[in-house]
């Protein structure tokens, strides 16, 4: 029989027919070459997520929603796959109400039925895509991986450890390699014990599942399928200019792994590196291109570094004390407390009265507060321990880093400004990481990106920038509305530059595609986000409301519509005086209240009032720690262990909650968060019974670099109908801001000087960060391009930098344009929203104008 090949494809790849057919051709080409596909799936994105959430919400009594969404998501898919979902998934869906329904009823759920449950995802779309690849002829033999793969015995283990975080045996399988099928479909994440019990190799772990299988199998290698076709220098979705590494070896990628590069799960390297099986990490969006390579026998560069990792919301904890000097024993008895309390240690960093240490997230969840404070306290026996929140470990990864630090000297030099908390140099000399706070990180990376690779280009081990390979992408069909507008926009650059330009047809049309969200009873626009004149009329023409965070915005709104019906207005304040409650009682048909204290603070304001209250659900999602506005480091929202309390006081003060509100942050894409959010709050009813209206934020994110696919308003829509048929007694809202005006504005700005210093260039340009702070603030990107020489070849790398006396006025990073000269103007996009509202006169210099763009 030919030899195998293992191909493992992510959530996303398994989730639409598109893909499937994707995997279809794959699975041909390889069989074409003589070569027997061994396929191994995860379950579909968002599933595994959607499975914890069916537990949680079991134990609490209320399944039936994310039940319904789990049914519905397989059961569409199964349609565009033109497969029998009922009879192919019927048995399994009641598997799975028969396991909720128990856990309901004993309000248990330990990690043996967590692990049964989590495992019929996997289970579920391989028993669909097995169904599909026979259909299309390819003669695809599906088999349970609990069955291939059997998880190692060890005593000490932790039941939670035993069964959500299990390793498996991996050494070569004669039985398995001589199974006559011309192809195999089977499952990741998912393997049994010594007993037949299901287990789970870990959150993430399907790559480390497809890495067993091609060690036991002895493949002739293992292709990740993912959503990017490599690796790169740094997280491309940061960093467009980040290039492609052609070549890792498997030391070097496990660094990579653990570091914080999410494309690999960092326990997939080692079984592949025993038995010397090439890893090619491919994309299923991008199938042509190469990818990256990691062998044993991958060419050697020498001593380089070849990437810069960056791990986020880190949480460290520091030990100090005097006794730890000369006492023997004294970290083995530390480190059997973070032992006892099944807590997994990443860097360690001591001295001789201080030992500092990072922890893990356990199975893909952060540990929570209790869990901490319980280890803190159980630490405080053998010195004084305390926790350092929100920070993030920046690495340079590459081979013998020692011998090349001289050299980053000057890259170093940006953490001259930095506080480091830690810092480690691995004995492997494969990394040097330093821990700063997670605010600085995106920025700090950027730079350290730009000194270090910014003049390399291509060659054997890297290959062409993320932006070099996208720049085009062929899902970005659309023209942008500045393009068809560049005479008019040169004519307004040359009269009025630097100004913002806003395009009133592209708002227009944005509010009309929110308007037809039909599962979104209210839309109301977050006005922070842009609050020019005409922009309000259009989006007030349109029909939406308008959600306002202070007494400035509430008068505004009034003065331009003298007769707005005051339901159209929802007041969000957030530690406010009395005084702006009272006003947005007056002027605002809905308040939403942030804090349990206003309410104590001020009883009377409250009395006999409705209102919506702002629940932090605990995590946060967004481009940047300063956009996320739920989780433990935001101001924002009441956490639900407050809320018994805040129903209490409600009573009392004859408060009527009849709406609950949580906004988990800002630049979202993916679909399916704002349902979430509703069932989430749907599922806090039973302590507010009056509640009629739940308003799941805004967030909608805006792509903003090239390759990024944007937000599927129809999937988004889908997926708040689902909601809405399962939980119909509630009204949805909505509160877009930035996505409704972002992509309708842009910064014209001249330039002013072009300057070389060395190998680097920057185009200096009239605007700085007192008209568009964002770059300097949250790290943004906006993609800019010279309007002048709008389709001539890129020539140049360059800094966009505006003239304010700031070392951060920068605009744009390594931006790729043409021949560029003074005069040339430059077009900063997706402008349109948090650029002039958040302007100022800082160096006394008058921010850019803002011109409003009608078509004839």
């Amino acid at each position: 029989m030919s030899a195998w090949v293992v191909l493992k494809f992510g959530g996303t790849s398994v989730s639409s027919r598109t893909h499937w057919d994707t995997i279809a051709d794959i699975a041909r080409t390889r069989l074409s070459e003589g070569e027997r596909p061994f396929i191994v799936c995860s379950a579909a994105a968002g599933i595994s997520r959607a499975l914890e959430s069916l537990v949680d919400g079991a134990l609490h009594g209320s399944h039936e929603a994310p039940l319904a969404i789990i049914r519905q998501c397989h059961f569409e898919l199964a349609s565009e796959l033109k497969v029998d979902g009922q009879a192919l998934l019927g048995t399994l869906l009641k598997d799975l109400e028969r396991l909720a329904y128990g856990i309901s009823l004993t309000r248990d759920a330990g990690p043996s039925l967590r692990a049964r449950v989590l495992a019929l995802g996997e289970i579920m779309v391989t028993t669909l895509g097995a169904a599909f690849l026979q259909h299309q002829g390819i003669p695809a033999q599906w088999l349970d991986a609990r069955k291939l793969l059997t998880a190692r015995y060890d005593a000490r283990l932790l039941p939670r450890e035993r069964y959500l975080s299990a390793q498996c045996h991996h050494d070569p399988d004669k039985n398995l390699q001589a199974v006559q099928h011309e192809a195999v479909l089977t499952q990741g994440f998912i393997a049994s014990d010594q007993s037949g019990e299901t287990v789970l190799v870990g959150w993430g772990g399907s790559d480390t599942s497809a890495a067993y299988f091609a060690s036991k199998l002895q493949a002739n290698r293992l292709e990740i399928w993912t959503d990017v076709p490599g690796m790169f220098t740094a997280n491309p979705s940061l960093i467009p200019s980040a290039r492609l590494l052609k070549h890792l070896e498997y030391d070097e990628a496990q660094e990579l792994a653990s570091s914080g590069a999410e494309v690999l799960h960092p326990r997939c390297i080692e079984p592949l590196r025993q038995q010397r099986i090439p890893l090619h990490v491919r994309s299923t969006h991008n199938p042509q291109i190469a990818g990256t390579v990691i062998a044993a026998d991958a060419v050697s560069y020498g001593a380089q570094v070849k990437a810069i990792s960056a791990r986020t919301d880190l949480t460290l904890i520091t030990m100090e004390t005097p006794r730890m000097w000369h006492s023997v024993g004294f970290l083995a008895r530390v480190f059997s407390v973070f032992e006892r309390h099944a807590v997994s240690v990443g860097l360690v960093a001591t001295s001789e009265t201080n030992v500092t240490v990072s922890i893990d997230p356990i199975h893909g969840f952060t540990l929570d507060a209790t869990a901490i404070e319980a280890l803190l306290t159980d630490l405080s026996a053998f010195c004084k321990a305390r926790q350092i929140s929100g920070c993030a470990a920046v690495s340079l990864v590459g081979r013998a880093i020692r011998s090349v630090l001289h050299e980053l000297g000057p890259a170093l030099e940006v953490l001259d400004e930095q506080k480091l908390y830690l810092v480690t140099q691995a004995a492997s000399d494969l990394n040097f990481t330093f821990v700063v706070d997670i605010a600085h990180a995106a920025r700090l990376t950027r730079k350290l990106h730009g000194l270090i690779f910014g003049q390399i280009g291509p060659d054997g081990l890297f290959g062409s920038t993320y932006r070099e390979l996208f720049g085009h992408s062929p899902g970005d069909v659309k023209a942008p509305w500045w393009r068809t507008h560049r005479s008019a926009l040169l004519e307004m650059a040359a009269d009025s530059a630097p100004c913002f330009v806003y395009d009133a047809e592209t708002i227009s049309n944005t509010a009309q595609r929110v308007q037809a969200l039909n599962a979104a009873d209210r839309c109301f626009y977050s006005m922070k986000a842009c609050s020019h004149p005409e922009v309000l009329r259009l989006l007030y023409a349109a029909g939406l409301g308008f959600e306002c965070v202070s007494p400035g915005e509430l008068r505004y709104i009034h003065t331009l519509f003298k007769d707005l019906d005051k339901d159209r207005v929802l007041f969000t304040p957030n530690f406010v005086p009395r005084q702006e409650y009272e006003l947005g009682f007056e002027l605002a048909g809905h308040v939403t209240l942030d804090s349990v204290r206003a309410l104590e603070l001020w009883p009377d304001v409250f009395a006999g009032r409705e209102v919506l209250a702002r629940v932090d659900p605990g995590h946060g999602h967004g481009h940047h720690k300063h956009v996320r506005t739920a989780g433990a480091q935001s101001k924002f929202g009441i956490t639900p262990d407050v809320l018994p309390h805040l129903a209490h006081v409600a009573r009392q003060t004859d408060l009527h909650i009849t709406g609950l509100h949580a906004h988990v942050g800002s630049g979202i894409l993916t679909p399916a968060t704002w349902s979430e959010t509703a069932y989430f709050l749907a599922s806090l009813r039973t302590q507010f019974p009056e509640v009629r209206r739940l308003n799941v934020g805004g967030g909608f994110g805006v792509p903003e670099k090239p390759g990024t696919q944007p937000l599927d308003l129809d999937q988004l829509s889908h997926s708040l109908q689902e909601f809405h048929e399962a939980c119909p007694r509630f009204e949805l809202w909505v509160e877009p801001g930035r996505f409704l005006v972002a992509e309708s504005g842009v910064l014209l700005a001249r330039v002013t000087q072009i300057k070389h210093k060395g190998s680097a260039c920057y185009v200096g340009v009239e605007a700085g960060m007192n008209s568009l702070i964002r770059p300097a603030l949250y790290g943004s990107y906006h993609r800019v391009v010279n309007l002048s020489r709008l389709d001539a070849p890129a020539a140049i790398t360059a800094e966009i930098v505006g003239p304010i006396c700031e070392t951060g006025d920068i605009l744009g990073r390594a931006r790729r344009l043409p021949h560029t000269e003074e005069g040339d103007v430059l077009l900063i996009a997706n402008a349109g929203a948090y650029g002039r509202v958040m302007s100022s006169d800082y160096n006394m210099r008058a921010p850019a104008a803002e011109i409003m763009l009608h078509s004839d």
